[in-house]
C-alpha cells in the first residue's frame, strides 16, 4: 500500500495558511475594537470572540476572510435585527471608510457587515449576536429577513472540533484541512456547496465511527468514502448534514441543484480513486493520484509532491549507476 507518508506531511504544510497567521488576528482585532469603542454597543454588552475556520484551526491558504461573533448578551428584544445591522454598518463605516480607489471598506451583507482589509487582501465579516431563550445558544439575524433571528452556536462548535482532534490522536484537523483542499481541486474557484459545508459532513462522518486509520492518508481516504455518502445522500435524498452544536438542526448551504450534482459524482468518483491509490504498489501512480485529488494552494503552488526517485509524470527516475559498473559518480559530500 502507498501510504506516502512524508508526502501528506508535506501537503498539509504546503495547504497551512502563512502569512495569514499574522494578519487575519490583527485585522479581527481592528474591528473588535472599533465595535467595544461605540458608547451603543456598549449598552449592549458588546463582547466580539474570533469564530469561523480560522479559530478552528481548519482553514487552508489563503485566508480570504475571518468571522467576528459579536456577543450582545443585553440586547434589547424590541431592537430587530435590521436596527442592530444598522448600527454596525454606522460604526465600521466611520471607523474604516473607503479604500484608495473611494470604494467604502464596509458592505452590508445578510446577516454581517463585511470589512475589507486591501493590505492583507482578507475580509472580516463581524455577526452580531443575541441571546436566544434560555442563554444557552445564540441568535443571528436570518439570511433572506432582516426583522428575524435563527439559532446557532459557533463556540460550541470550536470546542467540538478540538475534541474529535483530541479522540483522534490528532488526525481530525489535518483530515479536514485535505478534505477541504479536496473541495478546492475538485468544484471550480466561489462554487458551492463551500468549505463549511465539507467540514460539517467530515465531522458527521468521524462522529459515525466510520472513520479510522494509523496515518493522514489513511484517515483521507477513509474520511473521503464517508463525505462522499453524505453528500450522495444530501443530495439524492435530502438527508440533511447536522448541525453538532444544535440539538436537532441541520446546516443550510446556498447552492444550486448542478452544483450539487456535480458536487456529489466528483466526491463520488474521488473517493474511489483515492482508495485505488492507497492499495497502489507503485508509489509514482499513487502519487499521481493523490497529486491530483488535491490540487494547488492559494498561491497556485502544487500540494501533493512526488517521492523521490520519481518523475513528475510517475516514472521511475533513471538510476545514474548501472549494474556491473566499475565506477559510480562521485559524491557531493565531504566529511572531515
Amino acid at each position: 500500500m502507498a501510504h506516502l507518508k512524508q508526502q501528506f506531511k508535506d501537503a498539509l504544510r504546503s495547504v497551512e495558511p502563512g502569512d495569514d497567521k499574522v494578519n487575519a488576528p490583527e485585522a479581527h482585532q481592528l474591528v473588535r475594537q472599533a465595535l467595544e469603542a461605540d458608547s451603543k454597543l456598549l449598552e449592549y454588552g458588546v463582547s466580539p470572540v474570533l469564530i469561523g475556520s480560522y479559530k478552528r484551526s481548519v482553514s487552508i491558504k489563503r485566508v480570504k476572510d475571518v468571522d467576528v461573533f459579536v456577543r450582545l448578551p443585553d440586547l434589547p428584544s424590541d431592537v430587530t435585527s435590521k436596527d442592530i445591522l444598522d448600527r454596525f454598518f454606522t460604526v465600521l463605516h466611520k471607523e474604516f471608510g473607503s479604500d484608495d480607489e473611494g470604494h467604502r471598506r464596509t458592505k452590508r451583507q445578510d446577516r454581517s457587515l463585511q470589512v475589507s482589509f486591501p493590505e492583507y487582501d482578507l475580509y472580516v465579516d463581524a455577526v452580531p449576536a443575541r441571546p436566544h431563550l434560555g442563554g444557552q445558544t445564540w441568535e443571528i439575524p436570518q439570511k433572506g429577513d432582516e426583522n428575524k433571528w435563527v439559532q446557532t452556536n459557533p463556540e460550541a462548535l470550536t470546542a467540538l472540533s478540538s475534541e474529535m482532534n483530541a479522540a483522534h490522536g490528532g488526525y481530525y484537523v489535518p483530515t479536514v484541512k485535505l478534505l477541504r483542499q479536496t473541495r478546492r481541486a475538485l468544484l471550480r474557484s466561489g462554487a458551492k456547496p463551500g468549505g463549511f459545508f465539507i467540514e460539517m459532513a467530515t465531522h458527521q462522518a468521524f462522529k459515525s465511527g466510520l472513520v479510522s486509520g494509523n496515518d493522514d492518508a489513511e484517515y483521507y481516504v477513509s474520511a473521503l468514502e464517508e463525505v462522499a455518502k453524505i453528500i450522495n445522500n444530501f443530495v439524492v435524498y435530502g438527508i440533511g448534514v447536522t448541525d453538532p452544536t444544535v440539538l436537532g438542526q441541520s446546516i443550510s448551504i446556498r447552492a444550486t441543484e448542478d452544483e450539487l450534482e456535480t458536487a456529489r459524482l466528483r466526491f463520488a468518483d474521488a473517493a474511489a480513486s483515492a482508495r485505488e491509490a492507497l492499495n497502489e504498489e507503485d508509489e509514482g501512480n499513487a502519487a499521481l493520484a493523490f497529486r491530483k485529488l488535491l490540487g494547488k494552494n492559494g498561491d497556485d503552488e502544487t500540494v501533493f509532491e512526488m517521492p523521490p526517485g520519481f518523475n513528475e509524470d510517475g516514472t521511475k527516475r533513471a538510476s545514474a549507476i548501472s549494474a556491473g559498473a566499475r565506477t559510480v559518480p562521485a559524491g557531493t559530500r565531504t566529511f572531515g
